[in-house]
């Protein structure tokens, strides 16, 4: 897949949102929307902040696109993620009516634009949009696998056992 220079920029703000949940110890996910090359959105992961399974960063960042445009149809948008969006985010993508989403890195466990669905793609729906993955992957999935390696450190900390390297 060909990266667009423009892909690589507006994933590169997105990766620079995922940082932001990390540093609260979100699951580092984040996501911009861009419309007519600016961003008009954006957001990260805030389930465990908010206390909300829905507080995804894709959904906050659709909701705040929403606000700051004052429409709920985004046509004319294009959402950069980093991790390849779950069933309940490429619904809600299909439900605002985004043009394009573009993605980092893929879920192997959830991931419902190209891995386990396709549902931006499914003519059933009233709705369809591009999709482009694999923009800056590596950089996304790194985040990840640093976030949940730190993570695991923590819980054998907690549980008493022996930490790797103590």
């Amino acid at each position: 897949m060909e990266e667009s220079s423009e892909d690589l920029k507006w994933m590169d703000e997105a990766l620079k949102e995922a940082e932001k949940a990390g540093e609260i110890e979100e699951v580092p996910v984040g996501c911009v929307v861009v419309v007519d090359q600016q961003i008009v959105a954006r957001g990260y992961n805030k389930r465990e902040s908010l206390a909300d399974p829905t507080a995804h960063a894709e959904i906050l960042a659709i909701q705040q696109a929403s606000r700051n445009l004052q429409r709920w149809r985004l046509s004319d948008a294009t959402v950069y993620v980093t991790l390849e969006p779950c069933a309940m985010c490429a619904g809600a993508l299909v439900n605002a009516r985004v043009a394009r989403v573009v993605y980092g890195c893929s879920d192997p466990k959830g991931g419902a634009c190209d891995t386990l669905y396709q549902i931006g793609q499914d003519t059933r729906l009233n709705h369809r949009f591009e999709v482009t993955g694999g923009v800056r992957a590596e950089e996304a999935a790194q985040l990840l696998r640093d976030f949940f390696r730190e993570r695991r450190k923590k819980n054998k900390r907690r549980d008493g056992r022996e930490v790797e390297g103590a």
